[in-house]
C-alpha cells in the first residue's frame, strides 16, 4: 500500500537535508515522538500502513525512508549504519526533538541499534522488531541468502511495485539494489559491550520461524539484562516476545498483535 493510500495522513511531510543527503519524513498524530525505521527495500507505507493508524492515535509518529529507499533519492554516499543513525538524530535535530523513542524493523532494526549505541541520549525507548546487531544473529541459511542476491529476484515484488509509485529517478532500483546486496552480505557486529551498554528500556519482537538465531536471541537478551526474574526482584528493563508461526515477513503483517505489544511497551 503506498502513503497516499493510507487511510490516516500525514500532519507534516517533506525532506529534511542531513550529512550530504535529503531525507524523506511523515508525520502522523501527536504525543510522544515515535521513530519508525523500515525494513531493506520498503518504503514507509509497505512497512508501516497498517500500524501507523493506531500508534499515531496517542503518539507523534515520524516515518522515515532511509537512503535510497522511496521517495529518499539513491546516493553514491558510503551506506553505512553509523551514517545512516546519524540521519536519524539529524531529522530530530531537524523537528526540534530532544529524545525518541525508536522502532525498527529489519534493516532498520540494525539501523536502530546503532542509533542507540552512538545517541543514548536521544532515546527514550527501543523496539527491534525481527533484526540483529551482528552476523551471527542470523541463522547461516540467512546468511547465505544475503551473500546471493539477485536483482531479478525483485522483479513483480510488492517492494518493485512500492518503490516505482513514489522514487524521485526510477532508474537508479539496480544501482539501489546492488548497493543494498553489498550492505547485506558485508559481515558487521555492533559488539556485545556495546549492546550491553544500551541503558534505555528494549523491547525485541522476533517471529519462531523469522530466520534469527534463537540462541543468540536469548544472548542478546541477557546482555540487555532481561533475564531477571521478575517475582524476584524490579521490574527487568527488557522484554522479549517470540510470536508464534511467524515468519520475517508475515510478522510485520500481524498488526494486532504488534500494535499490542508497542503500545503496552512504550506506555
Amino acid at each position: 500500500m503506498s502513503t497516499a493510500e493510507q487511510s490516516t495522513s500525514p500532519s507534516a511531510k517533506g525532506y529534511i537535508p542531513v550529512n550530504g543527503i535529503e531525507v524523506y519524513y511523515e508525520v502522523y498524530g501527536e504525543g510522544q515522538p515515535l521513530v519508525l525505521l523500515h525494513g531493506a527495500y520498503m518504503t514507509i507505507g509497505l512497512n508501516w500502513s497498517t500500524l501507523i493508524p493506531e500508534l499515531s492515535k496517542s503518539r507523534k509518529v515520524i516515518a522515515v525512508e532511509l537512503q535510497g529507499h522511496g521517495h529518499t533519492a539513491f546516493s553514491d554516499r558510503a551506506l553505512s549504519l553509523a551514517t545512516l543513525a546519524s540521519d536519524v538524530a539529524g531529522i530530530l535535530d531537524y523537528l526540534k526533538i530532544d529524545r525518541a523513542d525508536i522502532v525498527g524493523y529489519s534493516f532498520g532494526g540494525k539501523v536502530a541499534y546503532q542509533f542507540a549505541i552512538q545517541s543514548p541520549e536521544r532515546l527514550r525507548k527501543l523496539v527491534i522488531i525481527s533484526a540483529t546487531y551482528k552476523s551471527s544473529g542470523w541463522q547461516p541459511e540467512v546468511v547465505n541468502a544475503f551473500k546471493n542476491m539477485r536483482t531479478e529476484f525483485f522483479e513483480n515484488t510488492p517492494m518493485k511495485t512500492a518503490y516505482d509509485a513514489v522514487a524521485p529517478d526510477k532508474t537508479k532500483w539496480t544501482a539501489f539494489l546492488e548497493q543494498m546486496f553489498a550492505s547485506a552480505a558485508a559481515p558487521f557486529d555492533l559488539g556485545d559491550d556495546n549492546i550491553a551498554n544500551i541503558q534505555a528500556p528494549v523491547l525485541i519482537i522476533s517471529g519462531d520461524h523469522d530466520g534469527m538465531d534463537k540462541i543468540e536471541l536469548i544472548k542478546t537478551f541477557q546482555l540487555l539484562g532481561g533475564t531477571a526474574p521478575l517475582d524476584f526482584g524490579a521490574t527487568p528493563k527488557t522484554q522479549l516476545a517470540i510470536v508464534p508461526g511467524q515468519g520475517h515477513v508475515s510478522l510485520m503483517q500481524q498488526t494486532g498483535i504488534i500494535a499490542t505489544y508497542l503500545n503496552s511497551f512504550l506506555g
